[in-house]
């Protein structure tokens, strides 16, 4: 439903103006660790994989995205402490369309930048 004749799900699906207005917003105001993980990620620098940010995928928007490898990285803050129910929905949904999420609180990429870093190579790496 999601993926037709190898289109990735990221082009041709609908898209309110609202939900492109708030990713475009997101970009604009990232967390500083989206900042700090997206400056190691973008131009293709790790590992040559391409990274999109904050895009929208059948109605959620994931922090960063990887079509090659179908995965999701979202960067967890204290906000998420209260809504795990509401992640684990979200990361079923996106189980669905092929894709693997890989959660990091927001510490583990100030703290170990290169740990997630690694992580993030090695789970991309069963997938490519």
């Amino acid at each position: 439903m999601y993926q037709r004749h190898n289109i990735p799900i990221t082009r041709n699906q609908p898209v309110s103006p609202e939900k492109a207005h708030f990713a475009k917003e997101l970009r604009r105001n990232m967390t500083p660790s989206e900042a700090l993980l997206w400056k190691r990620l973008k131009g293709g620098t790790l590992a040559g994989l391409h990274f999109r940010r904050q895009q929208i995928i059948g109605g959620f928007i994931a922090d960063f995205y990887c079509v090659a490898a179908k995965l999701a990285i979202e960067l967890d803050g204290a906000i998420h402490d209260a809504q795990t129910q509401l992640d684990h929905d979200r990361d079923q949904a996106l189980a669905t369309m092929g894709i693997r999420t890989l959660r990091f609180k927001n510490e583990e990429v100030a703290n170990d930048a290169d740990a997630v870093l690694q992580r993030i190579i090695e789970v991309c790496a069963t997938q490519t």
